[in-house]
């Protein structure tokens, strides 16, 4: 894309600039929630993915698409289209293996990418495929790779992820569960990894997700219309000046979005030393149990997402606060039951119950 500009003095410059322009996170007004569970999932792809419900306009694929800005940089070998660690030679692909025997292996740093999953996707495009004709004429398992292995270690993200046809749905769960795709074609079969953080929106009233799929994704952000006056003239005067100009625009966040982005890298070294105290561990079985979660994954997302958001405050351990705000995004999607006879989720009861347990 090329901005003609005025240079100031009656003439003209040309600038070139990427294609395409996305809203700056920090400049996102409100749903703090929506924004801390894609920030956690960020620090630490272990939380496990995160499911955007609300209606249309209110901002989730602008949300997911500005964190382009802040994501950090991962190491990978250089030219690998499966972004092989370098340092993890176990899991190499065929092509790095290869490079590997022959001392070829260089790495290089990229910065963790979003992929877009299509509603209309084929398996094919989505795991890839093996061309058996090379594979015969030239004995290589010759492998194009499909969104799947695009995504590993980065984000895969799918609009509208509640409209998605069943057997796509089963293969993001194997995949979701393993960590590792397999690609079997006329007796031939490869397999490769395939970690990504899944980020799903969707809108509740064109119909709801899958169970299965919806207990693979750790944690729920309900994003509703703002009603507060004052925010949504905020979002017109914010929305205006964008279109506008967005470049002059995303300049006023400049600073913004680069302290997000060095407390995301922070977050992600000090993160292997945060610690969960054994009382706090006992508040949040203590909460399974009173909203009637099945099984135990509740209670490991809850952990695994308060330690992490203690690492990104920059704490040393997790306390009762990490634990709210963990279970007000893991808990709304699992609960079986609300307690006090509460109709829907509540928050307030939530830090009732967890005051209680933190002075007993």
């Amino acid at each position: 894309m090329i901005i003609i500009t005025d240079d100031g003095q009656n003439g003209f410059e040309e600038k070139t600039q990427p294609k395409r322009v996305v809203f700056p996170f920090s400049g996102i007004v409100g749903q703090d929630v929506l924004k801390k569970a894609l920030l956690l999932n960020i620090v630490n792809p272990n939380v496990g993915g995160v499911l955007i419900r609300g209606e249309k306009g209110t901002g989730k694929s602008i949300a997911v698409r500005a964190l382009v800005d802040i994501l950090p940089e991962i190491l990978v070998v250089k030219g690998c289209k499966l972004n092989c660690h370098p340092k993890d030679p176990e899991k190499y692909c065929t092509e790095c293996k290869a490079k590997a025997e022959k001392d070829e292996i260089e790495e290089n740093w990229v910065p963790i990418s979003i992929v877009d999953l299509p509603l209309n996707i084929t398996e094919d495009r989505l795991v890839g495929s093996i061309d058996i004709e090379k594979v015969l004429s030239q004995g290589i398992k010759a492998f194009e790779p499909g969104l799947l292995a695009e995504a590993h270690r980065g984000i895969l993200y799918v609009d509208e992820i509640n409209l998605l046809e069943d057997n796509i749905v089963d293969v993001l769960l194997d995949a979701a569960a393993m960590g590792v795709v397999t690609v079997e074609r006329e007796g031939i079969s490869l397999s490769f990894p395939s970690k990504f953080i899944l980020i799903g929106s969707m809108n509740p009233e064109e119909g709801e997700l899958r169970p299965q799929l919806l207990d693979r994704l750790a944690l729920q952000a309900e994003v509703k219309g703002i009603h507060d006056v004052d925010k949504r003239v905020e979002i017109i005067k914010r929305t205006k000046e964008f279109s506008m100009d967005p470049w002059l625009f995303r300049e006023g966040f400049k600073d913004g979005l680069a302290n997000l982005k060095k407390r995301i890298v922070t977050a992600r070294k000090k993160l292997p030393q945060v610690k969960t105290p054994d009382h706090i561990l006992s508040i949040i079985t203590r909460l399974g149990i009173d909203f009637n979660i099945d099984g135990h994954r509740g209670d490991i997302i809850i952990e695994r997402t308060a330690r992490t958001n203690a690492a990104f405050e920059e704490r040393d351990e997790a306390t009762a606060d990490d634990v709210i705000v963990a279970a007000e995004m893991a808990l709304p999607h699992r609960m079986r039951k609300q307690p006090f006879e509460e109709e829907s989720f509540s928050v307030e009861v939530l830090r009732r119950l967890v005051r209680k347990y933190e002075e007993e």
